[in-house]
Order: C-alpha cells, then structure tokens, then sequence
C-alpha cells in the first residue's frame, strides 16, 4: 500500500462486529466496569496486529502534539484503550445504562431553541463519542438524521440488530455519485428535523478542500461543506467528549450566518472549533490512519 493510500479513509470505521458484540456480552452479563478491565488486555491486540493504526496514532503524538518518544509511546496505549472505552459507552448507553453516567452540556439551551422552529445542520467529528447524547435529545431524538457513507452504515446496522440496541436516529447513506441522499437531506431540513455532517473523512480525493490543521495540511470532505452552505439552515458544530468519571460533556457551538452560507468561512470555523476540541481532548481523535498531507 503506497502512502497516498495509507491517507485515504475506506469508508469504514475501526472496531469489528465481534469486538462490538463481546463488549454487548461483557457489559449485560458482568457490568461495566468489567468490561474496562477486560479492554485493558484487549487493546495490547490493537498494538500487536493494527500496524497502521499504530503508526498513525504515533505520529499524531509525536508531529502534531510534539510529545517525546516515551510519552507517545505510553500515549499510544492510553489512545486505544479511551477508544475502547467510548465503544462501551456506546453500548451500555444504548442498553439502558444512562444512569451510570453523568452528563454537562455547553449551549445547549440555544441550541433547543433554535431547533424548535427550525431545520438545523450539525456537523461534527471522529472525535469522542458522537452518537452518545442522541439518547437524552427526547422528543428530538427521533427528529436526527445521520449521513454516513453506505460502507460505515451497513456495518453498524448489522451490529445494533445482533445486539438488540436500537437508534431512535436515522440513517441517510451517502452512495458515491447518488443524488438520493441530498434529496432525503433537503426532505428532513424541511420537515424541521436535523442532519448530521461527520465532516472530517474523505473518500474521493478529488472532491475535497485543503486546510491547515495541527501545524499541517488536511483534506477535509468539500460534499458537506457545499451542501451545508446550499441549505441555507442554522449551523451548529457539535461534539460530544468522554471526560473522568463517566462524564459527557456535550458542546453546542453556533456557526454565525455569514459562515453558515459560505463554504470557506464554514470550513475555517469547523476546523478552528475542531482543533480547540482536539487540543483540549488529544486522546479522543479517533481517525486511525495518515490524515495529515505529508510525504
């Protein structure tokens, strides 16, 4: 595999069927604090047989956080092992399990209030835990509608169906070169429900924007941004983070007008509020592969 391939996403996410459904097993039968403690032997597999992953994880502590050659190699473990972690969260948030969790929400009363007279675009991140606030939205819950990539949703469908945990969301999935997604967008916006951009990932080369990330070139998705401005609807950026104690702090942060109708200003605030996020939470960037635009 040459580099340029090694920077490409494939459209799937990392984590297995079976890694998803032994921690549905482990966290019914034995609680989840056993399952944590079962994930920290498991995340030494990751190391041993993720080869790529490794080496991007690495070279994200080393380049873009500038940490020592020891630190990033410890950094590289505790990586996994949050990401593991926001795999069984998702899980057990999904079973029922919310009250083992404590929750705090930034602008989160602004946010209601504009989705409650309005259609309104979220765009977001592969950063902490996405889906985990979809459960407390209420009401709302059954207004989300999530674009993936038709790869990345046909895996985690399977997934939830073996393991008996449902989405009150749902799916619109992006076909390569299929107008049917922007018409179920356009559809859901204007029913005054809300669609969700992971606007981080890339499949297509030719379709993407660059911009600087982390002292480094990114190629970011242009799709998103383009359909984002079109719409003409209010913009929140939107990331959910693990913090100790099973904590969620759920951040709502509002894109002004002027950014929310031009793609070049959308993109610069995405990646201004996405490297703020990164920064204050380094071992929730979860994109396992070379992301940045290097030799």
């Amino acid at each position: 595999m040459d580099k340029e391939q090694e920077r490409q996403w494939n459209g799937k996410s990392r984590g297995g069927s079976f890694g998803y459904l032994f921690f549905v097993f482990s966290i019914k039968v034995f609680g989840i604090r056993f399952a944590y403690t079962v994930l920290a032997v498991v995340v030494f597999h990751f190391l041993f047989f993720a080869p790529k992953a490794v080496r991007a994880i690495w070279e994200y502590n080393r380049k873009r956080l500038g940490y020592g050659r020891m630190k990033s190699a410890v950094e590289v473990y505790r990586h996994f092992y949050v990401f593991g972690q926001t795999l069984i969260d998702r899980v057990a948030l999904r079973a029922g399990l919310q009250r083992k969790y404590r929750f705090e929400f930034e602008n989160y009363n602004r946010f209601i209030e504009v989705i409650s007279n309005s259609g309104v675009v979220m765009m977001g991140a592969h950063v902490g835990c996405w889906d985990a606030g979809s459960v407390f939205f209420g009401k709302y819950g059954k207004k989300i509608n999530i674009v993936m990539f038709d790869a990345e949703h046909e895996r985690i469908k399977k997934v939830l169906e073996k393991s008996g945990c449902g989405t009150d969301y749902k799916i619109i999935a992006v076909n390569k070169g299929s107008v049917e997604a922007m018409v179920q967008i356009k559809v859901a916006l204007n029913k005054g429900e809300y669609v969700c951009f992971n606007a981080d990932r890339y499949v297509d080369r030719k379709a993407t924007l660059a911009a600087e990330f982390l002292n480094g070139e990114v190629l970011l998705p242009d799709g998103p941004f383009r359909i984002v401005t079109r719409c003409r609807m209010p913009v929140f950026f939107y990331y959910a983070m693990r913090e100790r104690k099973r904590t969620y702090r759920f951040i709502f942060i509002e894109a002004a007008p002027e950014e929310a109708g031009d793609e070049k200003k959308l993109a610069e605030r995405y990646v201004a509020t996405l490297e703020r996020i990164v920064k204050t939470y380094p071992r929730q960037w979860f994109n396992f592969y070379r992301f940045w635009n290097v030799g």
